[in-house]
This record gives C-alpha cells, structure tokens and sequence, in this order.
C-alpha cells in the first residue's frame, strides 16, 4: 500500500512537471492561382508562396518551459513550404530559413538570440491593414524599411506597459558582413488605437524608419504611415478596411516622394477577404506595383 502511494505520488509530480512544459506544432496552408507580373510571370498560373498570396505556406515547431519564478524559455523552429510541388519555400539559407530561436523571458521582458521577424517588422504589422500579407503595398513599395528577418540577431523586448512595448535588436559585425546593424520598434496597442514606430540601421548605410497609426471605429479602421527605406525610396500610405460580417474589403494606397530607382510611383492594393471559419478565408487580390498590374484569388488555412 505504502509503495502503491509512493508511485502514484512520483506519477503526480511527473505528470505535474510535464505539464509546465508544452510544444506546438503549427502551420498555414495557402494557395491559389493568379500573376505576378512585378515578379516576372507573363501567364496566370498556381500561387503558392509568392507575391500574390496572403501568405506563405509554413510549417513550424514552438515550445515554452515554466522555469517558475514568473521565468520562461521556449523556441520557435520554422521554415515555409510551396503547396506547387512540395519543396521549401526558403526566405534564407538555411532549413529552418523563417525562424530558428531560442528566448528567456519574465515579468522583466524577453530576450532572444537566432533568426527571427526583426523589430522594425513589428512596428510596421502594428498599423499596416492586411496583417502584412504577401501582397501587402506597403511591404512591397518600402519592404518593412530593412527586410522582414535578421539572423543572429540578439533582441530585447519590453514588457507591455498600458499598451506600449519596445524592441531593440543587434547583429554583431562579424555575424553581419563587417556591418554592425541595430534595430528597433515602439509600438502603442491599446483599444481602438495602433502606432508603430520602425527604425534600423546598418554601418555604412542611411537610417530607415516607418512611422504609421490605425484607428479602429468596429467594422472600419483607417490607417497612414510615412516610411523611409534608407533614404533610396521614400513615401506615404493611407488606406481603409471595411467588414461586412464574414466579408471584408480593404484598399491600401502608396505614394513616392523619392525613388532613386527612377520614377516616383503610385501604387495601389483591393483586397478582398471571406471568412469561411475561424481558421480559413477566401481572398481575391489587386495589387498595382510600379506599373505593373498583379493579381491573385486563393484560400488560406491556419493550424
């Protein structure tokens, strides 16, 4: 009887223990069929992973350990797919090319180490209307003024406060090509409200910056941004979604004030969405990029 409870006692402490300790297996599924002409394809054809998608497909692994003390540490393995033929859809040279990292993190904030979405993304995603969708106008005009990851990267991240939080991120140079870079957000979430503030820079190279706000109203939102891509392309944005119920509608508009590119252009994105459950929607897609017409209709699953 005695050993009976001593077992079923170290059972419990087990089972206890595993349970401050969890990994989760998670993903999009995402395809469609359209053109990207700004992408160089001249007939309509399978969408997956591209331009014209709301995202990319994606399969990934996070896990988070219960350290006690209000300390936590987790990780977040990712790495994209194309539904076209099975292949990985790489955003870097690695695997994992999307996320590889580890954090620690408490009531004092979250300090990660590894490839990750860098800060100046953050800040951009806190405003801008498509949840940063492949086809976003704004990533595509002005490209989350940095690119959307860093690797190596050693970041810290504030704890909310009302609303506000900070990120700033830093890649050594020996990590960087020779080039030290610094990145960072402060972003403002609270109610109808959303502002973010994006900047980072590298050595030899001009500061970038995005500054953008949304507000709320329930079934519309408006959002403007400024943004400066390292002084070589520059602009503005101002948009507006609408939802409908299920449906919903955005426009997404840029306009250059300098392109050391060549001509300063306007650049335009109708989106529309359909939610089909909590997990998938439908979603039709007009995206004018520097004179180039681009299209796409798919549908998207999270898990």
């Amino acid at each position: 009887m005695k050993k009976s409870l001593i077992a079923l006692a170290v059972l419990g402490f087990a089972g206890a223990a595993m349970a401050q300790s969890s990994v989760t297996l998670y993903g999009v599924a995402d395809a469609g069929l359209g053109k990207a002409k700004s992408a160089g394809e001249t007939k309509v054809n399978m969408q997956s992973a591209g331009t014209m998608n709301n995202g990319t497909s994606r399969l990934g692994v996070r896990g988070v350990e219960d350290l006690g003390g209000g300390l936590k540490a987790g990780f977040n393995f990712e790495t994209g797919l194309s539904l076209e033929d099975g292949s990985t859809a790489a955003t870097g040279p690695g695997f994992w090319s999307r996320n590889a990292n580890m954090w620690v993190g408490g009531n004092w904030g979250t300090f990660k180490m590894g490839r990750t979405l860098n800060p100046s993304f953050y800040g951009v995603a806190a405003w801008e209307l498509t949840g940063t969708a492949n086809y976003s106008v704004v990533a595509n005009t002005y490209g989350y003024v940095g690119g959307g990851r860093n690797s190596s990267q050693f970041s810290y991240k504030t704890p909310d406060m009302g609303g506000l939080s900070a990120e700033l991120g830093y890649i050594f140079k020996d990590d960087n090509a020779g080039a030290a870079k610094w990145d960072l957000n402060v972003v403002y979430a609270n109610g109808p409200i959303a502002a973010g503030l994006s900047a980072n820079k590298a050595k030899g190279q001009k500061v970038g910056y995005a500054l953008g706000g949304k507000y709320n109203f329930g079934n519309f939102a408006v959002a403007a941004s400024y943004s400066d891509n390292h002084k070589a392309r520059r602009g503005f944005s101002i948009g507006g979604t609408a939802a409908f119920g299920a449906a919903s509608v955005t426009l997404d508009l840029t306009r250059d004030t300098k392109n050391l590119a060549g001509k300063k252009y306007t650049n335009g994105l109708l989106e529309g969405k359909y939610a089909l459950s909590k997990r998938t929607f439908m979603y039709a897609a007009y995206l004018r990029l520097d004179g180039n017409n681009n299209y796409g209709l798919g549908v998207r699953h999270n898990f």
